[in-house]
């Protein structure tokens, strides 16, 4: 019932497109990885993982980032989101250049 309620205050006060999609935030993201740190990113993922481990962790990534100084501070899921970004870029030049089509 309050979600019934809010949609119809919504609804009145500020009209049907907002009550039935919301409105668009007018927060400023600022981006904390540029292509320059990204770079140092994947380099980093790309090398030998610390005595220790088999592989690098998210967290692992992470931490070393800031050790070597590529940010003053970054989360592990920023780490994963850069690299999923990556990986898609990957996959879909793959895909394009297996068809035997340039782009």
């Amino acid at each position: 019932m309050k979600k019934i309620d809010r949609v119809k205050k919504r609804f009145v006060e500020e009209g049907l497109e907002v009550a039935l999609n919301g409105k668009e935030s007018d927060r400023i993201y600022n981006k904390k990885v540029d292509g320059d740190a990204e770079a140092h990113l994947i380099a980093l993922s790309c090398s030998q993982p610390p005595e220790g481990f088999a592989r690098w962790s998210l967290r692992l990534l992470a931490d070393k980032a800031v050790e070597l100084g590529y940010f003053e501070d970054i989360s592990h899921e920023t780490v994963r989101r850069t690299l999923k970004k990556r990986n898609q870029t990957l996959a879909k030049e793959r895909m394009g250049n297996s068809s035997g089509t340039k782009q």
